[in-house]
This record gives C-alpha cells, sequence and structure tokens, in this order.
C-alpha cells in the first residue's frame, strides 16, 4: 500500500512539474506579432514602424515574465521605431534591479502591411 502512495506521489509531482515546465516555457517566448495600426505606428526614414515607447513596453513585461527566466528590467527605452521590414534591429536599453544597464537586441522576424513579427534576446 506504501508503495502505490509513494509512486502515485511521485507520478503527480512529475506531472505537476511538468505542466510547470510548459507553462515557463510559453510565458518565457521573446516573439510578439503586433497590429501595425495608426495608433501605434511611426516613420522611421520614410518606413512604417512600430512605435518605440510599443516596443520598450513589451520587450519589459516579457523580458521577465517569472523569476526563473530572465532577470527583472525596468526604465526600458529604444532610440527609434522598429521598422516594419523583415530584418531591421534596434538595441533597446534597461535597468536590471541592481542599477546596471542591459542591451536588449530586437529584431523583425516577418511584416506585412498589417503586422510585424518581432523579437528581443535575452
Amino acid at each position: 500500500m506504501q508503495r502505490k502512495f509513494l509512486v502515485g506521489v511521485v507520478g503527480g509531482a512529475s506531472a505537476v512539474l511538468g505542466v510547470a515546465g510548459v507553462g515557463a516555457y510559453a510565458l518565457s517566448g521573446t516573439e510578439s506579432t503586433t497590429a501595425l495600426e495608426t495608433s501605434n505606428t511611426v516613420q522611421v526614414d520614410g518606413q512604417k514602424a512600430l512605435s518605440s515607447n510599443i516596443v520598450a513596453g513589451r520587450v519589459q513585461s516579457k523580458y521577465h515574465p517569472i523569476p526563473l527566466i530572465g532577470v527583472k528590467v525596468h526604465d526600458v527605452r529604444c532610440p527609434s521605431g522598429l521598422k516594419a521590414v523583415a530584418g531591421a534591429t534596434v538595441t533597446c536599453s534597461g535597468k536590471k534591479s541592481d542599477g546596471s544597464s542591459v542591451d536588449i537586441p530586437v529584431s523583425v522576424v516577418k511584416a506585412t502591411g498589417d503586422s510585424v513579427t518581432w523579437k528581443f534576446e535575452r
């Protein structure tokens, strides 16, 4: 009887850890697809671009989704908008909890007339 109980407890714990791991992976994503609307776009070198405050806000919110993944950052700023062109890049910066700076490379994966898919590096 105790053996079955132990196997059940170990199996249940393994299942919970597995689900938690999948959840952590899903939350840790660094890719985002954003609609290009008049309220969130600007022009950069004559190209439609996702505004810098939209990129900075999304990076800051996703950089530290859970304590096990990434470090917490604040005051994330991007020097310009992110052009809605595949391969376009911008390097944003932020502050870690200890006050040190962190550079955050951001790049466009895919762009259409209606949306831009972009990612950042942790």
